[in-house]
């Protein structure tokens, strides 16, 4: 069985994001960039599969600059067996991102496609979904806990109410939520061993794929700052302020 696994290059999560001084969108100059930590999850959870004998073979892909390929190499260090990295320097959006995932997946047939459940850039949680959307395929998203057997993937998904389990009739798209596992430390030997392991850059071209984006972003700005918090003497008091200062009640 052959799984295809989607990365994102984020801005690390240990980062302050700061806004561009025109408002255009995030500062990224000089600042440390990683894997998306949902695709981490992925990327670990596609390989204790192969290592329990389930699958046979790891694919990782990544969408946009050339720098992705630090991604991809720190995928097939965790364990993926090689890269695709389709390089553009378009803003890409996840409709863009699904489709470009189609074409390889048409190409490469893998019985099973997991993806992060969201990016920690955009927050926009669809390119999963999309992607499922597009291949008329079976989806399991916010998966807690994946069990593959008999051509079927039992998932364990996290939802509002608790947990929901599911059977999928494989080939399936799942996306991963933060208790599905805790991905390994790259080890040195690993690094040095990615960097002989097949990685292939293609353009959106070449699997006819248009990136071009749909939504135009008129600004992006920082979320108001909060004032600090006032100590009350008593109940009376706070309902005084609550109503007249705040008028909330």
């Amino acid at each position: 069985m052959k799984i295809l696994v989607a990365v994102k290059r984020v801005v690390d999560y240990n980062v302050k994001v700061r806004v561009k001084s025109d408002q255009t969108g995030v500062d990224i100059a000089n600042v440390k960039m990683s894997m998306n930590p949902f695709d981490e999850i992925a990327v670990e959870e596609a390989v204790r599969l192969k290592e329990a004998g389930v699958a046979t073979e790891v694919i990782a892909v990544s969408c946009g600059v050339a720098a992705c390929q630090e991604t991809l190499r720190t995928a097939m260090a965790i364990g993926a067996d090689r890269g695709i990295l389709v390089e553009t320097d378009a803003d890409l959006q996840p409709l863009a991102v699904a489709k470009i995932l189609k074409a390889l997946v048409d190409k490469e047939q893998p019985q099973l496609m997991f993806l992060g459940k969201q990016a920690i850039d955009d927050d926009s949680n669809q390119t999963g979904q999309m992607l499922a959307a597009l291949l008329g395929l079976p989806q399991a998203t916010f998966a807690s806990k994946v069990q593959v057997a008999d051509g079927k993937a039992t998932v364990t998904r996290e939802i509002d109410g608790g947990l929901e389990t599911l059977a999928l009739t494989l080939p399936a798209v799942v996306t991963t939520d933060l208790r599905l596992n805790e991905p390994r430390y790259v080890t040195l030997p690993n690094i040095m061993k990615a960097k002989k392991k097949p990685l292939d850059t293609v353009k959106p071209e070449d699997l006819g794929v248009d990136v071009a984006p749909r939504i135009k972003t008129i600004k992006v700005e920082e979320p108001p700052k909060r004032s600090a918090g006032v100590m009350v003497a008593d109940v009376k008091t706070l309902v005084e302020k609550l109503k007249n200062e705040a008028k909330v009640i």
